[in-house]
């Protein structure tokens, strides 16, 4: 992207010196100026802009270019019945929300045993992820100016259901479509598409149960990205980033009715607490308009014999009881920037939780938890270690994707863009 910037720039003052300055003749110069018109107008009829990519590079798609999505047949059908769908993934980042699929190893010589490919499907465009149980696949994406939540059969990637909103969210560096992952539970599906539609449908018809409009039910302001983290599912609960206003960042609705059950995190957990990490660390003055939902899915463990609720909101973490939403502590951390984002879900090991963004060298953190559950200890940080070098780049930055935890050591992506970002093995401790 550098080269390219720098490839624009002096192509523009080569054109520039060209059509001004340089000695051609008057005639030449609008010759060529009026071929470079010429150009423009023929790309503009027959393109026409889509988005940036990752890397902010504009892309670009003809005018005339239709994209024909699969329909169901207007009649929820039973999925075809052979051994390859076996596999249960029902949630964001699988059955444990731990990044790992349990089942047969796959091969890793693809030269000597290649996979075969059973089926190819065109979808709508998204950032949504798939949630399967047993013969079903369900995703979220954008149907021209419906959100559309679209049951697939694992086996033959036919449409089973397919279940609309009218809603679209689109930017040009976020790109187009919903961003959460579905969730599957007990013969339902909970979605949570990009402008705040919150659904519970029947897995094996499509048919709506409940539904809640967040972004009208709550003081909701408008996320960079729209509205990313997945519902997660907790006894009786489905606990969402909600982000409203100004102490509704997480909200538990009950599974069966849509009801709430509680809200909490905001201006009562972040008022007068120090922004760790700033210069100075003030204490926070809460205005009433900030935005409050990250794009990091919250995460449920077991620590110190105690079910926790840990969920790095835009602010910083929370930990909280998820029965009750009570919070029992917070840990200031974000970029001082507003244009930045929390993303990563956070790794428990153990007694032990792991955060990390990337925006402007924020890092990462280790936090130990008390045994009362209340209060932590800070095992490491960039903060701290940047006490002794300030000029000391993070160990990890992840900005988008939860590392893998495995035996003590985190696999992640760190860095925010290309060509920055690398793939790193760290130690957890």
């Amino acid at each position: 992207p550098r080269l390219l910037c720098i490839r624009d720039i002096a192509s523009f003052l080569l054109l520039t010196w060209m059509l001004f300055f340089s000695r051609l003749a008057k005639r030449t110069r609008l010759v060529f100026f009026g071929g470079l018109v010429g150009v423009a107008v023929l790309f503009s009829a027959c393109f026409r802009f889509s988005q940036f990519s990752g890397n902010m590079m504009p892309i670009y798609e003809w005018r005339c270019a239709k994209h024909t999505l699969p329909t169901a047949d207007g009649q929820a059908r039973q999925p075809t019945y052979l051994p390859l769908a076996k596999l249960s993934f029902p949630q964001f980042l699988g059955p444990n929300r731990d990044c790992k699929v349990p089942g047969p190893g796959l091969a890793t010589d693809w030269a000597a045993q290649p996979p075969e490919k059973l089926w190819r499907q065109p979808i709508g465009p998204a950032w949504s992820g798939f949630a399967i149980d047993g013969h079903r696949a369900v995703t979220q994406e954008q149907r021209d100016e419906n959100e559309a939540v679209v049951c697939y059969d694992l086996q033959t990637g036919s449409v089973l259901w397919l279940h609309t909103d009218p809603a679209h969210y689109r930017t040009a560096i976020a790109g187009e479509g919903p961003r959460a992952t579905p969730t599957i539970h007990n013969g339902m599906v909970y979605t949570l598409g990009a402008t705040g539609t919150l659904n519970c449908l029947e897995l094996t018809t499509g048919k709506p149960v409940w539904q809640r409009k967040t972004a009208e039910e709550f003081q909701f302001p408008e996320a960079f990205d729209g509205v990313g983290a997945s519902p997660v599912n907790e006894g009786n609960l489905l606990i969402v980033m909600v982000g409203g206003q100004p102490n509704s960042t997480l909200v538990a609705f009950d599974k069966c009715t849509g009801k709430v059950a509680w809200q909490s995190a905001g201006r009562d957990t972040w008022q007068d607490k120090p922004s760790i990490g700033w210069p100075g660390e003030p204490l926070v003055r809460w205005r009433g308009n900030e935005k409050l939902a990250s794009y990091s899915t919250p995460t449920l463990a077991t620590i110190h014999g105690r079910r926790t609720l840990l969920s790095l909101t835009r602010q910083g973490l929370v930990s909280l009881d998820p029965k009750t939403g009570k919070v029992n502590f917070s840990r200031w951390f974000r970029a001082r920037v507003n244009e930045s984002v929390n993303a990563a879900n956070p790794v428990v090991s153990g007694n032990r939780v792991f955060c990390s963004a990337a925006y402007y060298g924020v890092g990462s953190f280790l936090l130990d938890i008390a045994e009362d559950g209340k209060s932590f200890t800070e095992v490491w940080s960039t903060n701290e270690r940047r006490k002794a070098n300030r000029r000391l780049e993070p160990v990890l930055g992840i900005h988008w994707t939860t590392p893998i935890l495995h035996d003590g050591h985190l696999y992640a992506f760190s860095g925010r863009d290309e060509p920055d970002a690398h793939f790193r093995c760290v130690e957890l401790e």
